[in-house]
């Protein structure tokens, strides 16, 4: 067997393309790694890219939120009036006395009672008068009067006819002091509705105690802090109820109300009551006896009578005076009170309205002090009257 063997030129070949395959080999492998480094370092920089983008499109849409650039500064951001209107201060004392709610929605949350008894502020007892009115109220310049000077001791709530705008100046108690209404008519239902629906706005101020109903044609007849006191510290509150055994009492009573409302339960009086807190409660969380009436008591049963007096005397008698505080002078007969005019304001006149002749009981005990308010005074009684105001009334 013959041996191969190389000549010193063929090594020197062979090494030379051993050399080449190595070098290219290497050449490859630094090329492949410079590559996977930039692409590595490529891919890191787009992401840094991307999350810085990110990041600041975040804080515009963040910023556009809760800080609003100037170009939006003039649309008001419903979202946080939203939650404005849920602090707790609006909570117990709602600045606004507009709203869209629905009397069923009104009516639910003016019901709501705390658990808790105590209060996370300082409550100071409020009286909140109701003024039921089908338009202007003439007489405003004399409540104007009463109210000066007593501000965080009163509220004032005015349900007028829809779309009226009441036409005061600004620095009027009256000034901004309308709720939502809905339309009225007397000897209807809708009277009862109305007195509920400023019932329940009112009862949206934890703050108020006593609530008030009056019309346009009410005047004051005692200064403000003597009607405060006779309101706060009564045990009862004043919603006129009373037996009538002629056609205008029980010959209203329809017998489509039984069992639930019995003929020696039915009671009448004036529409223009004072009440308490938990009675006003009481009654605008009532559905059922409401019903009743809203059903049966019609057409000229007149609803706004015989629905308060009755319900209260059904239920809550012991709480209720069975009086009103409001006076009326029914000698003239008819179906409504007379009108008073300028020709009827004199000393003596305001003067027997304050001390009543036959007296009435406050807290268990008899007293000449029975009428707070009086109706029904017409737009010319108003000069004369301011000029007692000093003298007679006080205030």
């Amino acid at each position: 067997m013959k041996h191969m063997v190389r000549g010193r030129g063929e090594e020197a070949e062979a090494d030379k393309f051993n050399g080449s395959v190595s070098k290219d080999l290497t050449n490859g492998l630094i090329k492949a790694v410079c590559f996977l480094v930039i692409f590595v370092a490529g891919v890191v920089l787009g992401l840094s890219a991307s999350a810085h983008v990110s990041r600041y499109l975040n804080s515009q849409t963040e910023a556009e939120l809760f800080f609003p650039t100037n170009r939006y500064a003039a649309i008001p951001d419903k979202e946080c009036e939203k939650e404005d209107r849920l602090s707790i201060k609006n909570f117990f004392n709602p600045g606004q006395l507009t709203h869209e709610m629905t009397d069923e929605e009104l009516f639910w949350r003016a019901s709501v009672i705390p658990k808790k008894e105590e209060y996370p502020y300082k409550r100071v007892p409020k009286v909140a008068f109701m003024f039921l009115t089908r338009g202007p109220l003439p007489l405003s310049p004399l409540w104007d009067r009463f109210f000066h000077g007593h501000e965080g001791l009163y509220s004032i709530y005015v349900h007028a006819l829809p779309g009226y705008k009441l036409n005061v100046s600004n620095t009027s108690a009256f000034y901004d002091r309308q709720i939502p209404s809905r339309d009225v008519q007397w000897g209807s239902i809708s009277l009862a509705d109305a007195e509920r629906r400023l019932l329940a706005n009112a009862l949206l101020d934890f703050s108020n105690e006593r609530f008030v109903l009056l019309s346009e044609s009410c005047i004051p007849v005692y200064d403000f802090p003597t009607v405060y006191n006779y309101l706060t510290s009564s045990a009862q509150s004043f919603v006129e109820s009373y037996d009538d055994p002629t056609r205008d009492g029980r010959g209203r009573y329809s017998r489509s109300m039984l069992p639930d409302i019995k003929l020696f339960q039915w009671r009448k009086g004036s529409q223009w009551f004072e009440l308490n807190r938990s009675l006003a409660i009481n009654i605008i969380s009532d559905t059922k006896y409401y019903t009743l009436f809203k059903k049966y008591c019609r057409p000229s049963c007149y609803p706004d009578e015989h629905y308060l007096p009755t319900f209260l005397n059904m239920f809550f008698g012991a709480l209720n005076s069975n009086r009103t505080v409001t006076w009326v002078d029914w000698s003239r007969g008819g179906p409504h009170p007379a009108t008073l005019g300028a020709v009827n304001i004199t000393e003596d006149f305001i003067q027997s309205i304050r001390e009543n002749g036959t007296g009435c009981w406050y807290n268990s005990r008899q007293i000449s002090t029975c009428f707070l308010f009086a109706r029904k005074f017409a737009p010319s009684a108003l000069e004369p009257l301011l000029n007692l105001t000093s003298t007679v009334m006080k205030f």
